[in-house]
């Protein structure tokens, strides 16, 4: 499963116009921005941006499959990859919030069954939730690729627990871990007592009136959903559910959403619907390490990635999966929005430099 940090991931290139649903004040060179991208009779995606809490612009582009050509619209679900890593962080911090767990509890109290007692001692909640616990991804994800197809939450972490040496001390830098949140999706069970995507649904998508929006447990939907492609030979190859190996391991990318229910999402989170302010500020704070030693200083809130484009603060994060890629973000000085989901690879980082520069973000 290839999900990638928020501006680290080096990114493809194409996309496709079609089904289109447009505010009727969005700016012509929005429009003519994106419309560049896409083209009506392949894989696309659907885009929103919100300035000032309005919506400026919203548009669908392409095919959601390429066997029906059903048209994308900005209600279509998509695979956001990694953005699913701030729902499972949220399921933990309102845990936390209700005093059932703490940021600082070891690995080792809701895994016992870690080989090495002084690695699991070592790594907390914490670590986990900011990519700094140190634990290597030991998945033999090539060479029993086959496995990977169907394996769940539970067999993508259960490598981790024979780890019996760290990449570097919990806490003292950097390094993304898809198998960490496939770990704190499985403290959410343990603590609630219920599967963690019942815990998602019932605490983040209902306060914040996400109706259609689901998380992948088991099989991928053969409908009701976009699928994603990848461009080889000249045709369009399916890639997500039992052709991409770890795509069912969903606490770190089973979050399925669309960039109108995504809006919804950041509106709670701003609004501190299923978290008080204090633990919402809290998410959204660069996490402070007392020894962190890293050639780069920490950039990590609770899950989210807190950095600078075009010279502009920004809250967001990324998410490549199969043959879906997305971009969110949270411009605060400006009170800009934006989310693009695509069920093809595209250069994200270029686009988002292009609608900084249309937008005049300086």
């Amino acid at each position: 499963m290839r999900i990638f940090a928020f501006f680290f991931a080096l990114l493809f290139f194409g996309c496709a116009e079609n089904q289109t649903t447009t505010n009727s004040t969005s700016p012509d060179p929005i429009d003519s921005l994106f419309s560049s991208w896409f083209k009506s009779n392949e894989p696309g995606g659907a885009v929103l941006v919100v300035k000032d809490g309005k919506i400026i612009y919203q548009k669908a582009f392409g095919v959601a499959d390429t066997k029906t050509n059903e048209a994308i619209t900005t209600k279509t679900l998509f695979n956001v990859g990694s953005i699913s890593k701030t729902f499972v962080a949220y399921g933990i911090l309102k845990l936390a919030k209700e005093g059932k767990l703490s940021l600082e509890d070891p690995t080792s109290k809701y895994f016992p069954d870690f080989a090495n007692k002084d690695i699991a001692n070592k790594v907390k909640i914490y670590h986990l939730l900011t990519h700094s616990s140190g634990l290597p991804d030991s998945r033999k994800i090539s060479e029993d690729s086959v496995f990977y197809l169907t394996a769940k939450d539970e067999e993508n972490f259960a490598p981790i627990k024979q780890t019996q040496q760290l990449n570097f001390e919990p806490g003292t830098k950097f390094e993304y871990s898809n198998p960490a949140f496939n770990g704190l999706a499985l403290i959410i069970e343990k603590v609630s007592g219920i599967k963690w995507q019942k815990y998602i649904t019932d605490n983040i998508y209902k306060p914040a009136g996400m109706t259609a929006s689901t998380i992948t447990d088991g099989p991928h939907p053969e409908s009701g959903v976009s699928h994603g492609y990848l461009h080889a030979n000249g045709d369009f190859v399916e890639k997500d559910y039992m052709e991409e190996p770890t795509f069912a391991a969903s606490g770190n990318g089973g979050v399925w959403s669309s960039v109108e229910e995504l809006w919804k999402y950041e509106q709670a989170v701003q609004a501190n619907s299923f978290l008080d302010k204090e633990w919402t500020d809290k998410s959204r704070t660069i996490y402070s390490f007392p020894g962190w030693n890293d050639k780069e200083p920490s950039f990590m809130g609770l899950s989210w990635f807190i950095t600078k484009f075009e010279n502009q603060s920004m809250v967001g994060h990324t998410g490549s999966q199969g043959g879906f890629i997305s971009d969110y973000l949270w411009l605060p000085e400006k009170k800009v929005f934006y989310v693009l989901l695509c069920n093809t690879p595209k250069d994200i980082i270029v686009m988002r430099k292009e609608l900084f520069r249309v937008l005049d973000l300086k």
